[in-house]
C-alpha cells in the first residue's frame, strides 16, 4: 500500500522547498508512492490537488491550504488506501488517524521574530509545534536545524533525523567561463539574509569602483526599497545591480562568471546556494553560523556575518589573489561531490520505511 506525498503547497515558480521535493521524489521512485500536487511533475504520476492554495495566492492561498489539509486530506488519505503520509514541509492534518513524517527546513521565524509577522510566528509556534508533536518522525536538513527543533520546540533527539540536501549535478557544474567583475549574492532581501551588511562591506572595498555587486533574488516591497536607498546613500548605485528573480536555467552561467558568491546570512536551515556555487567552481564566502559551516566545510572562507570588516577583507582577498581563487574553486568542486540526491533519497527511504 502506498505512501502519500503531499505537495499541495507547490507554487508555479520554483522555490527551495519545491526543488527539495522534486529532487527527492525522483529518488523515492522505488517506493509505492502517490503524489498530490497542483502542478504537473515530469516523470511522476500526480493526483491533482486544488488550485489556489499556494504562496502564489498570498495569505488567502496559505489559509485555504491549511483548511484543506485539516478537512479534506484525511479523507483522500483513506480513499487512496495509504499507509503513511509524507510532507516535504511541516504541514499535516492534526488530530487525525493519518500517521505522517514531515520535513522541517528551519525555524528562522522563531529565532528572529522581530523580522516576521505575528501570523508567521504563530504558525511556527503553534501549528508547526502541534504537527511535529503528532508526527511519527521529523526529517531536517542539518544538525543546526535539529538543534533548533530541540531548543525551540523541545523535540527529542530520537525523533529527529538530519539528512543533508544536495544539488542538481546536471545544472550546476563548472562551465570553464571567464570570471567577470562582479560579486554575487543569491537570495531574498529579508534582513536575516544580511544584504544590508553585505552592501556596506562592498562599499568599503578599497577599489570598489573596479567591481560590481549583483543581488539576485526576488524583490520585496518590505525590504528592497531600503536597500536601494542605502546603495544611493553610499554612492555606489552604478556598482550594485538588483537582478530580481533569475530563471533556474540561467543561474549556472551567472554563478560561474562571478568572482565569488557572498552569502553572509545570519541563519540558514541549509544554505543551498553555497553548495551550488561550489559545484560550479565559484569561490564562496559565507557565515560561520548555523548550518553554513556544515555545508561549506573547509572549501569556503567563513566570516562573522555581523562583522562587515571581515566580509570586506574576504572579498578583497578573493578579488586580488588568483591563487586563493583557484584553491577555493578546486576545493569547492571536490567538496560538493560529497552531496547527492541519491544519498539524500536513500537516507529518506530508510526513515519512511520504519513507519510504512
Amino acid at each position: 500500500m502506498p505512501i502519500l506525498a503531499n505537495l499541495s503547497f507547490a507554487p508555479a515558480q520554483p522555490t527551495g522547498w519545491l526543488s527539495y521535493s522534486l529532487n527527492l521524489l525522483k529518488e523515492l521512485k522505488n517506493l509505492d508512492i502517490d503524489v498530490l500536487s497542483p502542478i504537473e511533475i515530469s516523470g511522476i504520476k500526480c493526483h491533482r490537488s486544488p488550485s489556489g492554495m499556494t504562496t502564489d495566492f498570498g495569505m488567502k492561498g496559505n489559509l485555504k491550504r491549511l483548511l484543506w489539509t485539516q478537512l479534506k486530506l484525511p479523507s483522500l488519505y483513506k480513499q487512496m488506501k495509504s499507509t503513511l503520509l509524507f510532507s516535504p514541509i511541516p504541514e499535516a492534518p492534526l488530530f487525525s488517524s493519518c500517521p505522517y513524517v514531515v520535513t522541517v527546513h528551519d525555524l528562522i521565524p522563531l529565532r528572529f521574530p522581530q523580522w516576521f509577522s505575528i501570523t508567521q510566528r504563530l504558525y511556527c509556534s503553534y501549528y508547526i509545534r502541534a504537527v511535529i508533536q503528532q508526527s511519527k518522525h521529523v526529517i531536517c536538513n542539518s544538525m543546526a536545524t535539529a538543534q533548533d527543533l530541540n531548543s525551540f520546540l523541545g523535540v527529542s533527539e530520537e525523533k529527529i533525523t538530519a539528512i543533508p540536501l544536495a544539488y542538481d549535478i546536471k545544472n550546476f557544474l563548472c562551465l570553464d567561463l571567464s570570471t567577470q567583475n562582479y560579486f554575487l549574492y543569491l537570495g531574498r532581501h529579508n534582513p536575516y539574509k544580511n544584504p544590508e551588511r553585505l552592501i556596506t562591506a562592498f562599499a568599503a572595498l578599497p577599489n570598489y569602483k573596479d567591481y560590481e555587486l549583483w543581488l539576485a533574488g526576488p524583490t520585496d516591497a518590505r525590504y528592497t526599497p531600503s536597500l536601494i536607498a542605502q546603495v544611493a546613500e553610499l554612492g555606489i548605485t552604478n556598482q550594485v545591480k538588483f537582478l530580481d528573480y533569475i530563471p533556474y536555467s540561467e543561474l549556472p552561467k551567472i554563478i560561474n562568471e562571478a568572482i565569488a558568491l557572498v552569502f553572509p546570512s545570519l541563519w540558514e536551515g541549509f544554505g543551498l546556494p553555497i553548495l551550488e556555487a561550489m559545484a560550479c567552481g565559484t569561490p564562496v564566502i559565507t557565515s560561520n553560523l548555523s548550518s553554513l559551516p556544515e555545508v561549506a566545510g573547509d572549501a569556503a572562507i567563513l566570516i562573522d556575518p555581523y562583522n562587515t570588516g571581515e566580509i570586506t577583507e574576504a572579498m578583497q582577498a578573493i578579488a586580488t589573489d588568483s591563487g586563493l581563487r583557484s584553491h577555493l574553486s578546486s576545493q569547492g568542486i571536490t567538496h560538493s561531490q560529497q552531496f547527492s540526491w541519491e544519498k539524500t533519497g536513500k537516507a529518506t527511504v530508510e526513515v519512511l520505511s520504519r513507519y510504512m
